[in-house]
């Protein structure tokens, strides 16, 4: 893979400016009136994540909130202050939480080979796969247990965001956006919908009993 260069990356600015004024010239004034996008995503910092180019959006589509192996934690004021401004303000329709197969993250915490920081921020992905050690290890090779584990974590994540204070006071009426839990297969670069277990978080009551999917 060829990599651009830094003076490349503000050509390609520059060409993509111009190109969007000869075709809408009001383009860049509406888009500054406001943002009002429709979904929540939040996703893995990967940079092979080219979310826009993925899904074909257009700027002020998505409100995106990224880290690591798209983690969601009950203590991380970035994360809950994102996911408050996105449903108190922007009014959004849709919480998108999505990993992806080779993740790097996820590979280093269920090899259990991850340093520093990362190594404390990754750990609820490595309790993640002791508690399923069984299951994973019957697994042959390295990449296909790693991608079940992005699917396994994902789902944990989903599991997260409805624990939060935010979604347990939205979840008190009847306006609130729909989840969604998706992996990004990188081996055929397609959306993969995960089924969440709706009935089990309505049984736990993470999900408020009128919820459908």
């Amino acid at each position: 893979m060829k990599y651009q260069t830094y003076e490349e990356i503000i050509k390609n600015n520059r060409e993509w400016a111009s190109e969007k004024l000869s075709i809408e010239p009001s383009y860049f004034e509406t888009l500054s009136r406001g943002q009002k996008p429709p979904f929540l995503f939040i996703g893995c910092s990967d940079s092979r994540m080219a979310l826009d180019t993925i899904t074909k959006t257009e700027p002020g589509e998505l409100f995106i909130h990224r880290n690591i192996a798209n983690q969601i934690s009950l203590t991380d004021m970035n994360l809950l202050s994102v996911l408050e401004y996105a449903i108190g303000h922007l009014k959004v329709k849709h919480i998108i939480v999505c990993g992806h197969y080779c993740c790097g993250g996820v590979t280093a915490a269920l090899e259990g080979n991850a340093e520093g920081l990362v190594e404390s921020w990754l750990m609820p992905i490595r309790e993640l796969y002791r508690k399923n050690k069984k299951e994973l290890d019957e697994i042959e090779g390295l990449k296909k247990r790693s991608d079940k584990l992005s699917e396994m974590n994902v789902i944990l994540q989903v599991k997260n965001l409805c624990k939060t204070s935010v979604m347990r006071k939205v979840f008190k009426g009847k306006d609130y956006p729909k989840i969604h839990a998706w992996v990004i297969d990188i081996y055929i670069g397609r959306i993969k919908e995960l089924k969440i277990p709706v009935s089990e978080f309505k049984e736990r009551e993470l999900l408020p009993k009128d919820y459908k999917y």
